[in-house]
């Protein structure tokens, strides 16, 4: 429904024109409806199901862009089975291009992730596309196909059925941070300011006549001041002159919802950033993002934006659509044979439902495959007696993806699509020289994962939702405890919050207190070499003893292959301080009812939320 505000006509000439700009963003391959982890249909995400949801828009309007935001090559088995296996012929194109091409993309831009399988990947990935590829931040050392900004030439009817041609500017940007977490591509690419690049792009679009400017950002929704190469740009991108409405990404979010924080600038209600309308569509397909624009056209024969209107759609439960279904098929069941087959057998289920609590088998092996890799690499070398540590941190621990979003592996036989399950993302395993004062802040930022407790209090909740699982990083080979009663020393996005805050107690190597001079060798993986991002400041200039060159999921299933038998233990390493009277309330899949006889924690199922989550107690 159109809100009372949306103009309904125009005063000065009569001429009026709605516009919907349709939207999806972080699809991660995520394609189909069919979930590759469980091996089984999924009702909740897809590109086919939200294809359903464009085609009915689409049946409801003559005025009609569609647009993606990036990050759709990369995030799914059948992406990586593309990228990593398939043997593609020459004039073969990729299956998320060729969906978009069938259902019609206007353009779209590219997202950090774009990038993790290399960038003769991507160019070829491109070539196959019918539609611009908008990169307006981005320099290629060699020429990408892809462009600064795209001048989409559209007729569009008014409401009394006349056409007009309408000039429509697209811009796209993707975070400055994307050669930080990908190094490979620094001597190759360089990616520059969002808002810089924006004021500059716009105002040339606009000497060229443009009506109306979309950008397409591969950004978060962030404070509104910009500052340099900030990461989440897309409510400063907004405030930019010129720019008439926002698609925003990554951080795979809702955009209008009630659920999402407001703040300056930032109307959540509505979907404004900056008083402009904007979408952020979640991730996977999961919805489908609508930008209503009432556009006029002046005295002067321009056309301007009097009104807007922005919702989101769920894809939920969408009938997938043909049209994407059928020319992947043969794509999905090539997947299917590649990941179904047998690595290994593990002798107990692998579930990350219980992570947050210190127990997951499958974590656990991660961390040993990656002391496994390292101790045989600094063999021979100056750091081979040091005492080696594996950082890892659970990428599949419920949160924004719902309660189905949990790594879930049974004991039995283990397949290439349990170790995608484990792994998620390309990361690159290396390892770093760090000292006990560097492994204790390390934790220290992992502690802002949980809210403060009062001391007595009974069902209080224990997890900030605003910290997402992957940067909750746990350290195997060291023993610590968290003290739920001391406030955060550091905030969600890595801010100093409490300078004399300290959660992280007793500290252990073996059974011994760590020192702060104690040298380690830690093992974790690529991305948190990056310049940006929570554990940057204690990652800064430390020396890099085994460098990012090999995949860690490449050394899971190394090590997989030479045990074939497994059994880790759940145990992370840590506990929490004992607080007399205290319970906790937090968040998991209802199947993690399963596990409680396995964990050395009082823990009982509450009951099941709305949003379909198991509420579990833990006394502690």
């Amino acid at each position: 429904m159109i809100p009372q505000h949306f103009p309904v006509e125009n005063p000065a000439t009569g001429a009026a024109i709605r516009l919907k700009i349709l939207a999806t963003t972080d699809l991660h391959m995520h394609i189909l409806g069919f979930d590759y982890y469980a091996d089984r249909t999924a009702e909740q995400f897809g590109l086919s199901r939200v294809a359903a949801l464009i085609s009915a828009e689409r049946m409801r309007s003559p005025n009609v862009l569609l647009f993606d935001n990036g990050d759709s090559l990369q995030g799914g088995p059948m992406g990586d089975y593309l990228a990593e296996a398939a043997e593609p012929g020459p004039r073969e194109r990729h299956p998320a291009i060729v969906a978009m091409n069938v259902l019609g993309y206007d353009a779209i831009t590219l997202g950090n992730h774009d990038f993790s399988f290399g960038l003769p990947f991507l160019r070829r990935a491109l070539m196959g596309a019918e539609f611009p590829v908008v990169a307006t931040n981005l320099w290629a050392r060699r020429p990408l196909p892809v462009c600064a900004h795209a001048l989409l030439e559209r007729r569009m009817l008014d409401e009394a059925g006349t056409p007009h041609l309408l000039r429509i500017g697209v811009l796209g940007f993707m975070p400055p941070q994307t050669t930080e977490w990908e190094p490979e591509l620094r001597s190759h690419l360089r990616i520059a300011d969002i808002v810089e690049s924006a004021r500059t792009a716009a105002a040339a679009l606009r000497r060229q006549g443009t009506d109306l400017v979309i950008a397409l950002s591969h950004s978060g929704i962030g404070p509104p001041e910009p500052s340099p190469l900030m990461e989440n740009a897309a409510t400063a991108l907004a405030a930019v002159e010129g720019v008439d409405a926002i698609i925003a990404g990554h951080t795979h979010r809702l955009f209008p919802s009630p659920a999402h924080p407001g703040g300056r600038g930032v109307d959540a209600l509505s979907g404004t950033l900056a008083g402009k309308p904007a979408v952020m569509p979640g991730f996977w397909g999961s919805h489908l993002g609508v930008i209503e624009l009432a556009l006029t056209r002046t005295p002067a024969g321009t056309w301007r934006v009097r009104g807007h209107c922005c919702r989101l759609e769920s894809a939920h439960r969408q009938a997938e659509h043909g049209l994407v279904t059928a020319p992947l098929a043969v794509t999905h069941r090539k997947t299917l044979r590649h990941f179904r087959r047998r690595i290994g057998r593990t002798g107990v289920r692998l579930g990350s439902h219980f992570t947050l609590l210190g127990h997951d088998p499958g974590l656990r092996l991660v961390a040993m495959a990656q002391r496994w890799f390292a101790r045989r690499a600094l063999c021979g070398s100056r750091w081979q007696d040091l005492p080696i540590l594996s950082a890892v941190a659970p990428f599949r621990a419920g949160g924004r993806g719902g309660p189905d979003h949990y790594t879930d592996v049974p004991a039995g036989p283990l397949t290439l699509r349990n170790l995608a399950d484990l792994y998620v993302f390309p990361n690159r395993l290396c390892a770093l020289l760090v000292d006990g004062a560097a492994l204790r802040d390390w934790l220290e930022r992992s502690a802002g994962q949980y809210r403060q407790i009062r001391h007595g209090l009974a069902d209080q909740p224990l997890i900030d939702p605003e910290f997402p699982s992957y940067n909750f990083d746990l350290i195997e080979g060291l023993q610590w405890q968290f003290d739920l009663e001391a406030p955060a020393r550091y905030a969600p996005d890595g801010s100093l919050r409490d300078a004399t805050a300290r959660r992280v107690r007793d500290l252990r190597h073996r059974g011994q207190p760590v020192r702060d001079d104690q040298r380690f060798v830690l093992v974790t993986n690529s991305y948190r070499l990056a310049d940006s991002g929570l554990f940057a400041p204690v990652v800064a200039g430390r020396p890099v003893v085994i460098p990012a060159k090999l995949r860690t999921r490449d050394v899971l299933r190394r090590y997989i292959l030479r045990r074939r038998d497994l059994a880790p233990p759940g145990d992370l390493g840590f506990r929490f301080v004992p607080s007399q009277g205290s319970s906790v309330l937090f968040p998991s899949s209802p199947l993690a009812a399963e596990q409680m006889p396995e964990l050395p924690l009082a823990v009982d199922l509450v009951g099941v939320d709305a949003d379909g989550f198991g509420i579990f107690r833990l006394t502690l």
